[in-house]
């Protein structure tokens, strides 16, 4: 089969740039909220090179657990695993960090089995820096049926703000204080607020955490926009408060850096606005989360680069795909993460120069080449498309396994490379030239 273009959706929701002037200053930050916490200097970020003609930049993120050179791509391990992959094919195909899920990990095996293993780290057998989100994500997408961020389609911004996906049952409520919602595993009720997301990460153990906020969707309206800005300002505000108690109160475990989360949707003025507020608060560093379209990461991304803080690191949630990735980076985040090099990998899909294609088809029966030729990966100095596309067929697990190796090796190569290009001023004519190979549209180029 060809490679899988982007989606193309029929019509991008609309951008809201603000008038000049139009973005309110940041709201002063309670009076309670500390300024800082003395624990906080055992987590750093020094910003390397930076790229003329774009907010791109080289940095590295210090943790307990070892260094991040930044821009990088953060391998999801989702519930402790990256899916089909073990911990030292993880470290083989060289991802720097892993991130987790809070939400996943508080439902099973619980938070509390984590913390008495010793961390997230050590509970995994994995050495290197990790991050959890908070589980407000897993709020909205479970609790509405929508399971992206980016590039949801078929956005009414004027509709109900009680939007549910068509044939779902809303699985989660959310209040002032916080959010109610039924397990996905069993039906269980279960209360998270900003203090218990932070008890929750606090337990699992990882380096970098991130603030609970609430996520909305492009179906919103604007006045709830603005509602969720200001309830997800507030949490922040909570958030900060316990998490600086319960790196007092557990004082003998390594610290552990809190991010703040940037919401706005496709709002000028609320994305710069949220920036602003969060940047006022004592966080370690940012994440760009929130619903936006594909074809408007980038502006947003700038928007949110121009006000952070330049000395505290930026994560974007959520983005692999190559267009993304080098858009990302142009525009100044410093580290992302994404579910889809194992989630197309489970269904035979894998990464080439020249774009994304599927073993399924009968051309690979007798292809004895590699998945990619010249990859340096496990899989493909082992393995050919052949072997690969028999084991899918026969619904062998190991396809997943091997698929899932050369697709998270394919996205960190390219990061890496990346981030080489910006230290040699050579990012664009690398971009150019990855792009129009990726996307050229042309049948596989390679084998039988």
């Amino acid at each position: 089969m060809g490679m899988t273009s982007p989606a193309q959706p029929a019509a991008p929701a609309p951008l809201h740039p603000a008038s000049p002037g139009a973005t309110p200053e940041a709201t002063p930050v309670s009076e309670d909220v500390p300024s800082s916490h003395a624990r906080q200097s055992e987590f750093g970020f020094t910003v390397g090179s930076r790229l003329e003609g774009a907010r791109a930049r080289t940095g590295v993120i210090r943790t307990p657990h070892g260094e991040i050179a930044t821009p990088a791509f953060i391998a999801v391990g989702t519930k402790a695993t990256v899916k089909a992959v073990t911990p030292e094919a993880v470290a083989g195909f060289g991802a720097q960090a892993v991130l987790a899920n809070a939400y996943h990990l508080y439902l099973q095996p619980g938070s509390d089995v984590l913390d008495a293993a010793g961390g997230l780290g050590r509970f995994m057998n994995w050495s290197g820096p990790t991050f959890t989100d908070s589980g407000g994500f897993q709020v909205m997408s479970l609790g509405s049926g929508f399971k992206k961020v980016i590039d949801m389609k078929t956005t009414t911004p004027s509709g109900s703000d009680d939007a549910v996906a068509p044939g779902k049952e809303r699985l989660a409520n959310v209040d002032d204080d916080g959010v109610w919602f039924k397990s996905h595993l069993n039906g269980d009720t279960h209360r998270f607020t900003p203090e218990v997301s932070m008890n929750v990460q606090h337990q699992i153990g990882a380096d970098i955490m991130f603030a609970f906020d609430e996520l909305t969707t492009l179906h919103n309206s604007r006045a709830y926009q603005e509602e969720s800005l200001e309830r997800t300002r507030l949490w922040a505000e909570r958030c900060i408060k316990e998490h600086f108690r319960l790196t007092d109160s557990r004082a003998d475990r390594e610290y552990q850096a809190l991010f703040g989360v940037i919401q706005g949707a496709q709002y000028e003025d609320l994305r710069r606005k949220a920036c602003r507020d969060l940047a006022e608060m004592p966080f370690d560093g940012f994440g760009i989360g929130g619903a936006l379209e594909k074809e408007n990461l980038g502006t947003i991304v700038g928007w949110c680069a121009d006000e952070l803080p330049e000395d505290k690191p930026r994560h974007l949630l959520g983005i692999s795909e190559p267009d993304d990735i080098f858009t990302a980076i142009e525009n100044g985040a410093d580290t992302f993460d994404c579910v889809s090099p194992t989630r197309v990998a489970r269904n035979s899909a894998f990464y080439t120069p020249h774009g994304r294609f599927n073993l399924s088809g009968q051309r690979y029966r007798t292809d004895f080449t590699p998945l990619q030729a010249g990859c340096d990966c496990y899989t493909c100095t082992h393995y050919t498309r052949a072997y690969i596309h028999h084991l899918h067929k026969a619904k062998e697990l190991l396809s997943h396994t091997l698929i899932s190796i050369h697709n998270e090796r394919f996205v960190v190569r390219m990061v890496d490379e990346a981030r080489a290009a910006i230290e040699t001023g050579t990012f664009f004519a690398l971009k150019e030239r990855v792009m129009g190979e990726y996307y050229a549209g042309n049948p596989d180029p390679q084998g039988a």
